[in-house]
């Protein structure tokens, strides 16, 4: 009996031992300011760095943007108008799609995610049933759903800064979106030229994400985005040895360092490897974090 209850008791202790063993494993090095990553099939975080922190995502919000179109049930053959702004872009909206030309839904949506065309994104919201303030509610109605809670939309593109999320919500938002085939699709497509309407023309259209065009990596899922206050950022699910592993990375310093932190993943969950960073991206992350504390502060204040 008494040999039993030790047994018992060191087992225990060893289970233990591992188990912080494995809760401090070292992380790999990231130039990303913040990152989260799990496996699509059970959406545990298997790295977090700041990953509850709330920050500006960009064009990350096209995933959120595309499941609400999805997840509305209207026609991806329904031809849309591009309709002239109703109100003032938040930040530089260029395009080269013209007003009052028609485009499917569902190449609107494709160029949208695949190109991240932000033209494309507002006139998705402009053609939703309520109009787009009922699409930018539906947004965060969804986030609400899928328990994203340090998430909020403002608007359909990303142009916004006002559009904040957490990488660990990202990683709830991409498991999600990759329920669904045409984001999984319409976001991997490498190019694709838009045949439009009224005046009949086309344009063509390329994958922001460079990993979306190399084999080596099977791309099941991508997005990317960009602004001044969110930095460089990437969600993408990729298969390493046979399952899909989601990876969020926000704020990364240099058009190539989400990439670069893609690839330092993949490496650390084959090898363990840490790999390492540029010091350059070291002193930007030393720059952020003090932005981000005074903005967490603020947030609280008000």
């Amino acid at each position: 009996m008494r040999s039993s209850i030790l047994i018992s008791f060191l087992v225990l202790l060893v289970s233990s031992a591992l188990s912080a063993q494995a809760d401090t494993s070292p992380l790999p090095n990231l130039a990303s300011v913040n990152a989260a990553a799990a496996y699509l099939d059970d959406g545990e975080l298997l790295l977090s760095k700041n990953a509850d922190r709330e920050v500006p995502i960009a064009s990350i919000t096209k995933l959120m943007t595309a499941l609400v179109v999805l997840e509305s049930g209207q026609s991806l053959d329904e031809p849309l108008e591009f309709l002239a702004r109703h109100q003032q872009a938040p930040n530089n909206a260029y395009t080269r799609i013209r007003v009052g030309s028609t485009l499917r839904r569902g190449d609107v949506l494709r160029i949208a995610l695949m190109s991240s065309e932000n033209f494309a994104a507002y006139t998705l919201a402009r053609h939703h049933p309520g109009g787009y303030d009922a699409f930018v509610a539906a947004m965060n109605r969804q986030a609400e759903t899928l328990g994203m809670t340090g998430t909020h939309f403002v608007d359909p593109t990303g142009l916004s800064a006002g559009n904040y999320s957490t990488a660990a919500d990202l990683v709830k938002l991409v498991v999600a979106a990759s329920a669904h085939e045409a984001i999984r699709e319409y976001s991997t497509t490498q190019y694709f030229t838009a045949n439009f309407r009224q005046p009949r023309y086309t344009l063509d259209f390329g994958n922001t994400n460079i990993l979306v065009h190399r084999d080596s990596w099977d791309v099941a899922l991508s997005k990317t985005g960009y602004l001044n206050e969110a930095g460089r950022c990437l969600v993408m699910v990729s298969e390493l040895d046979g399952r899909d592993v989601v990876m969020v990375l926000l704020d990364s310093f240099g058009s190539r360092s989400p990439v670069g932190d893609a690839g330092r993943i993949k490496r650390w969950l084959r090898t363990g490897d840490l790999g390492r960073v540029a010091g350059a991206a070291k002193a930007y992350e030393q720059r952020r974090n003090p932005q981000f504390a005074a903005a967490d502060s603020a947030r609280t204040v008000n």
